[in-house]
């Protein structure tokens, strides 16, 4: 779990607001991009600080986006042990490395080794858990990754020994002595190293971590220089699966290009573009969010022209609607088509499913920035799914029945009597 927050990451991951993820993200490519996929401690301490979110937070996320990127089997247990605390990856280091000893110095015991080669892999082992109880950055730290190197040396000797059929192993009374002695030459060996790290070259960890921060509020600088406030129409229409299959493919080819060149239409009216295409979904970029809805407006009104002139399947198309607006980040100057993976984009996608056909559902940040406010789109706030949106439907004339009219029944004139002649004179 994570620490102060009871829960585990994936689950905080997806608690930090969407401003914060996205600097997160940014922050972790450019760094990786910069350094040839390399992402340590000090930088993820860095982007925890400069992103005000736990550097577990960070790690996860970093791992996330490690895992969707094709790696070389070096990288890929880099990542893994990044995604470690540093103090767990000291553990399990000291583990690893204490038993690795052990197994060198049971092979070296049962082969002879001739050539030395085993004695040189042990004494290795030896110098890497010296190096990684080193620079620990505290005497606990440093001292239980001692104790764990020297019990896992202790255990792992007695195993290997057996298994190997070696008499190397040790009598239990030397295990205590074995993670005392491990802890205390922890102990030891850190504190030396902290005393002289500037003689062995080695960068001071809070300097260190100042300076990242520092080129982190430069990254951060740069990367609002490219910030700017956008708005998304995203656009679907309505049980298209089943219109292609009741049509023939070039009715199907002719009407849905005639769709698509609409929109396109409708957008540069009124000041925007087209974003993206996927299949028959369709998402515009505007500059704000009163072109954007009257872009949607547009479309939805022009359906009647485009159904009666230009639909070849017979079926007549319907649009479902969602228009969000929010701050991105165009990564190539000011070109919007760059721009694949913003929150913006996510939530106008998922409006247009939850608005119904014929309708356009906007957020409640976008028709707050409407001339007359939510007002224009709708009098009232929908809630669905944990989004608050305003819902804009074409009203619908239904003739009122024809009633009698109120009073009391027009009484029936009485019938005339039936003509007689009268007595011939």
């Amino acid at each position: 779990m994570s620490p102060g927050t009871g829960q585990e990451p994936s689950e905080a991951v997806s608690a930090i607001d969407g401003e914060s993820t996205r600097q997160m993200l940014e922050l972790i490519d450019r760094i990786q991009d910069r350094n040839q996929g390399e992402l340590d401690d000090a930088a993820i301490m860095a982007i925890s600080d400069a992103c005000c979110v736990s550097p577990e937070y960070v790690r996860v996320t970093a791992n996330r986006v490690q895992q969707g990127r094709r790696q070389d089997l070096k990288h890929k247990l880099k990542s893994i042990s990044l995604a470690l605390d540093p103090q767990d990856r000291r553990f399990v280091m000291s583990g690893l490395l204490g038993s690795t000893c052990a197994l060198m110095t049971v092979l070296q015991a049962v082969t002879g080794d001739q050539y030395a080669v085993f004695g040189t892999l042990g004494l290795i082992g030896l110098g890497s858990a010296l190096w990684n109880v080193a620079l620990s950055q505290t005497a606990r730290v440093a001292t239980f990754s001692g104790a764990i190197f020297g019990l896992l040396f202790f255990i792992s000797r007695s195993v290997f020994s057996m298994a190997l059929h070696a008499d190397l192993a040790f009598e239990s009374v030397w295990l205590v002595p074995f993670v005392l002695g491990g802890a205390l030459g922890g102990l030891v060996l850190q504190k030396v190293v902290a005393a002289n790290r500037e003689r062995l070259g080695l960068k001071d960890p809070v300097q260190e971590r100042q300076e990242l921060l520092r080129q982190l509020v430069d990254l951060q600088e740069r990367l609002r220089e490219g910030e700017q406030s956008l708005t998304f129409l995203s656009l679907d229409i309505v049980g298209s699966t089943k219109m292609k299959e009741v049509a023939d493919p070039l009715s199907v080819e002719f009407t849905f290009t005639e769709y698509h060149k609409f929109v396109e239409y409708a957008a540069h009216k009124f000041g925007g573009r087209v974003h993206s295409t996927a299949g028959d979904g369709v998402t515009c970029a505007f500059s704000d969010p009163q072109a954007a809805y009257q872009a949607a407006r547009f479309i939805q009104a022009g359906l009647v022209e485009l159904n009666t002139l230009r639909n070849k399947i017979g079926v007549p198309i319907q649009l479902r609607a969602g228009i969000h607006s929010g701050a991105v980040v165009a990564p190539h100057g000011q070109d919007v088509t760059k721009i694949n993976f913003a929150h913006v984009i996510d939530v106008a996608s998922h409006l247009q499913k939850l608005s119904p056909p014929g309708g356009i559902a906007v957020s409640e940040a976008a028709a707050a920035q409407l001339v007359g406010g939510p007002r224009a789109v709708s009098d009232h706030v929908v809630e669905a799914e944990g989004y608050r949106m305003y819902v804009w439907q074409q009203r619908r004339i239904v003739p009122e029945a024809v009633t009698e009219p109120e009073g009391p029944p027009l009484s029936t004139p009485p019938k005339a009597p039936p003509f007689e002649l009268g007595p011939s004179t």
